[in-house]
């Protein structure tokens, strides 16, 4: 605990704002959150994490979340301060409720995902273990204690502002599988990046915020409907990626007794997500295939509407998913024989100088034998007119160079409008 003092007393405490009762199911849950916004990075301050992690904070103790904030922290208050919200979540026992959210910096070198304390001096890639947290230590740490929910949320996939390097780090943050009881969530698919904001609040942060506040709706759909709200809002630019597998029941509020009658039936929502991508009209074709977000959906919109001026946005999120498992699969293999498979399929891809470092490290050649295996990947080789979006370190779903359409907006089969008190 005095770690925890020190920390908080040498930084500016989030503001947290209490609201309505949040119901009987959150006072019988211990519910435990971690909020951190960074911002003042010396390589470039970041305009809206700070806010972003105030506003998710105020929405969490709404909730009836303890949480633990602040912003701006270096890399041993941050560390410190980590273990002791751990000792607490560890003292909350079993039915406790974890939420952590990270909004900053975020980086991804050989695999794994990291996140920079704002005194993070990163010259090469060999810096970033040094000096970031690396976000498996976090949900390797939540996933050894006797929680019920943990929610993991890395609001950090930013373009970086590191020195030019001749051998650059992959864009974004790194395609990964939550542990049991577990959701993670990026402000951006993996491999891509997000535009930062113009402020007050990232569009991620108060989409979240917003779908969160919404009583009675699952922690599936609070994630799928934070998806839709982003890319609705920034045009396409910006496509928030979860995955999860907590299969307790949990809502951040309780619908209100008062409340109005969902415009849009839980039967028929469950009815559309069932329905065959093909079924759907072109513009809500699209919209069902992000709401799922899953490389079959977004194969099939391109199947049945190839021509439709959605199609060249969806074979870029296709090309950013396929090309993350594929590197996934990499990574979890580590042997010279996956990382020549990898640069076989994407030799100047995003992780092509991840993968040359590997074979260094393994003091393998860098081209493979004549003889050599090919992995035999779980999903297929990409086609040529997929090769485009991700020969390059990173992508942006805003790439003038793609002249990509905006998206049409969403129907409200799929998503409510916003509340105008939220507004």
């Amino acid at each position: 605990m005095r770690m925890l003092q020190k920390f908080l007393s040498s930084f500016v405490l989030l503001l947290v704002v209490a609201a309505s009762a949040t119901g009987a199911l959150a006072q019988q849950q211990k519910r435990l959150a971690f909020v951190i916004g960074n911002a003042a990075y010396p390589s470039g301050a970041l305009v809206t994490p700070a806010n972003d992690a105030g506003l998710i904070a105020q929405t969490l103790q709404a909730a009836g979340f303890d949480v633990v904030g602040a912003r701006d922290v270096d890399q041993e208050s941050l560390r410190g301060a980590l273990r002791d919200f751990l000792g607490k979540v560890s003292a909350a026992g079993p039915d406790a409720v974890v939420f952590v959210y990270l909004a900053g910096q975020g980086v991804q070198f050989e695999g794994e995902n990291y996140f920079l304390p704002v005194d993070a001096q990163i010259a090469n890639p060999a810096d970033v273990p040094l000096q970031a947290m690396r976000l498996s230590d976090v949900t390797k740490s939540l996933a050894g204690l006797p929680t019920k929910v943990n929610i993991v949320v890395l609001d950090a996939a930013r373009p970086n502002a590191f020195p030019q390097m001749n051998q650059p780090l992959a864009g974004g943050l790194a395609l990964v599988d939550p542990d049991p009881n577990m959701l993670i969530a990026f402000n951006a698919a993996p491999g891509t990046v997000a535009p930062e904001g113009k402020g007050p609040y990232g569009a991620y942060a108060q989409a979240l915020a917003e779908m969160m506040r919404e009583g009675g709706l699952p922690l599936s759909d609070v994630f799928d409907r934070t998806r839709l709200r982003v890319n609705e809002v920034t045009q396409g630019a910006e496509v928030p990626w979860n995955a999860s597998k907590i299969s307790a029941p949990f809502v951040f509020f309780d619908r209100a007794p008062d409340a109005p009658a969902p415009k849009v039936s839980e039967a028929e929502s469950q009815a559309n997500r069932t329905r065959q991508i093909r079924d759907f009209d072109a513009h809500d074709a699209y919209v069902a295939a992000l709401d799922r977000d899953t490389l079959r959906g977004y194969e099939d919109f391109v199947g049945a509407y190839p021509h439709d001026p959605m199609a060249k946005r969806v074979r870029a999120i296709i090309a950013a998913r396929r090309e993350a498992i594929t590197w996934r699969e990499t990574w979890l293999r580590d042997t010279p024989e996956a990382y020549w498979s990898y640069l076989r399929r994407y030799p100047h891809g995003p992780h092509a100088w991840d993968a040359r470092r590997r074979l260094e490290h393994f003091e393998a050649a860098l081209e493979p034998p004549e003889d050599f295996t090919v992995y035999a990947y779980d999903v297929p080789p990409p086609p040529e007119e997929e090769i485009v979006y991700v020969d390059r370190p990173v992508l942006y779903f805003d790439d003038p160079d793609f002249d990509f359409d905006p998206p049409p907006p969403v129907a409200v089969i799929f998503l409510p409008p916003p509340p105008p008190d939220f507004v």
